[in-house]
Parts: C-alpha cells; structure tokens; sequence
C-alpha cells in the first residue's frame, strides 16, 4: 500500500527551483583559507597554553592524531585531534611554531570576511551571526553542536561554492546536539559548555521557553516581544521518544526528533561570515537535503509553507550535488536504506514531489 499523502500537501511536483549562480573561484578559495585559519584559531584558543606532545594511533585503518598533554594537577590527559590530513597538520604546525599573534590573526580573519563580502559570498544576518559567535566562544560546535535549519543551508551553500537562487529571511537558529560525544568530534581540554549562560552573555533578552501548562524542560531560547529564537534538538532514544533530554555537556536540554541520528551522524566545518567570521559544523550535504526530505513528509498539513521550503532547499542541494558529486548521493541513501523500509517508502514518496527527477537518488531508492 503506498504511502498516505497528507490531504493539504500538494499532489504533483512543487514549483520549480531556479538554478544556483557559481561563486567565483578566487571567492571560493578566500572562503577554504578562513575555514583553516578559524580552524587553527579555534585550537589555539583550545591547546596554546597547554604544553605535551602529539601522538597518532592507527585504527580501522586509519591513522588519527591525539594531543597528550603534559603531568599536571589531572595528570596525563589526550585529545582526539583528527584524521592524517594536511587540516590537522596544519593545526600541530601552528601550535609546534608556537602561539600566533592574537591580534594579526584576528586581522587576518577580519581581512579575509571583507574580501569574502566583496566576493560575493553570502553573509548571515548580524543578529544571528552574533548569536553563533557567542555559542561557538562557548565552546558548542567543539563540543559536538551541529547548526541545522536555514542558516546551515545558507552555509552549505557557501561551502559548496553556490549562490543559492532562494532567500533566507529566519529569526529561528536551530542547533543539533548527539546525546554523547563521538570519537570523530575533536575533543578539547574544555569539556564543558553552558549554552543558557552563552545566550544571556549576549545581551539579547534570551530566555528560557516553556510552553503553557507544560512540566518539560526548556528546549528552546526567546526574546520576549521578538521572534528571536534558538532551539537544540537531539535523537530520540528508547520508549520515551518526545520529552525533552538534558545534554550535560551543553548543560542545556535538547529536544528529540525523528531522522536527527542520521542528519548528525556526517558533518563538516564551515564558516558563518558578517562582520567577523566563526566557525561551525554542519551536516554534510547529502544527509542534509535527505533529511529535510523526510522532514517535509512528516510536518502537519497547516505548516505547508514550510513544507514547500523544505523541498526547494532540499532540491537546491541535490541538483548541485548530482552534477558535481553524484557519489555523494548514493553514500547517503545506501546509508538511509539500512535505516529500515519505512525511511525508504517516506522518501521515495518525497523524491516523486521534486520539481525535476534527481536520476542518482531515485536509482539509489529502487527495490533490489
């Protein structure tokens, strides 16, 4: 029996997606030297006053490299830093040459946004740029928080290379959060974050949310008489798959939502760029248009509109993706298929709404 269409959800394809316009090159590779300057930045903040040795281990496979540090009142500790990749030599290069400058590096960092700008990247709003400055400061993103929503799409974009043919007008910055850490996230001496405590810091008005009559914990962040909002979701586990999960890392509870395990399995670097620059991690670009698909299809009928920009983000990423990096497609959906079949049926039955066929998914999702 074929999937259920909600009754308000449209039957036929949505409206076409206007193609994206190509960044220039020298914008492109402005945007890959400030994602590796913000990263030797953020592990100088992290490693600079810390003195030890690095190490690297071999596993799976692969070679990874660990920071140790020296005795001291905990004694030894390590650090995972990454894989064997010139990103993480870059980041020993810089800490073995000893403490940049804090003031050339943040010119260098503050040049670099400014010539992005004239480049034509996209910038993200003031307001919520300084919200995820004030998070990442925290140490978020270090600690395994994911941006996700529209402002990861408007990354994305800039990561890809693209100028996306679609606006971003959100108050909404939405954050992602797995329940542990994984071995994959570099880990830092600073093991803890306080996401309420980085949010007043700001001097904003955030405030706890909680709804009318409810007994749950706070998931969500507001400016009383504003629109202005941060929500941190996370992966619903065992038989209580809706209330609310405190993340103790983040010192902050997280909502549950369906597909989130997939969509923050996968992420990568990229940067937020106004009038600074910082940097995030975000899904990769596969999982995230294959997760905004299945979102579409279990949003309520009265939140259409949302549907619909769910899949003319969704459809924006996969039409770059199928013409630059088909194989990313196919990484993703073979790993969405042994999710089980009910994930599948759900997002054949997306796939058939896109404005135009994305041939690789759509042989990716057919029955053996």
């Amino acid at each position: 029996m074929p999937p259920r269409i909600p009754k308000n959800q449209p039957k036929g394809p949505a409206r076409p997606v206007a193609v994206t316009e190509p960044l220039p090159v020298e914008t492109q590779t402005l945007y890959s030297e400030l994602v590796e300057q913000l990263r030797v930045t953020d592990f100088m903040r992290s490693f600079a006053d810390l003195s030890g040795t690095f190490i690297q281990r071999d596993r799976d496979g692969g070679r990874y490299w660990y920071f140790r540090t020296s005795e001291g009142p905990a004694g030894q500790q390590e650090f995972y830093l990454g894989s064997d990749n010139e990103a993480t030599h870059a980041l020993m290069t810089a800490h073995e040459d000893g403490k940049e400058d804090a003031e050339k590096t943040k010119a260098r960092v503050q040049r670099l946004a400014a010539m992005l700008r004239s480049g034509g990247l996209t910038m993200t709003d003031p307001s919520s740029a300084k919200i995820m400055s004030g998070l990442g400061a925290a140490g978020v993103f270090r600690l395994g928080g994911v941006l996700i929503g529209a402002h990861a799409f408007l990354a994305l974009g800039n990561a890809m290379g693209v100028k996306w043919s679609s606006a971003l007008k959100t108050q909404d910055v939405d954050f992602g959060a797995p329940r542990r850490l994984d071995l994959g996230i570099p880990q830092t001496p600073q093991l803890m974050a306080d996401i309420p405590s980085a949010l007043e810091s700001l001097g904003m008005g955030f405030l706890p949310h909680v709804r009318l009559h409810s007994n749950t914990q706070s998931t969500s962040f507001v400016v009383r008489g504003q629109e202005w909002r941060v929500d941190l979701l996370t992966s619903p586990q065992g038989a209580d798959r809706e209330s609310p999960v405190l993340i103790p890392r983040l010192k902050a509870y997280a909502q549950p939502l369906e597909f989130m395990d997939y969509l923050l399995e996968k992420t990568m670097n990229a940067a937020i760029v106004n009038g600074v620059a910082t940097l995030v991690r975000i899904p990769e670009p596969a999982r995230f248009a294959l997760h905004k698909l299945l979102v579409a299809g279990k949003r309520e009928p009265q939140f259409r509109t949302k549907v619909e920009k769910d899949r003319q983000q969704a459809f924006q990423v996969l039409v770059f993706l199928q013409k630059e990096r088909p194989g990313d497609i196919l990484l993703a959906a073979e790993d969405l298929k042994k999710r089980g079949p009910n994930w599948v049926k759900q997002l054949r039955q997306q796939v058939a709404l896109l404005p135009e066929p994305i041939q690789e998914l759509a042989d990716a999702l057919k029955e053996p």
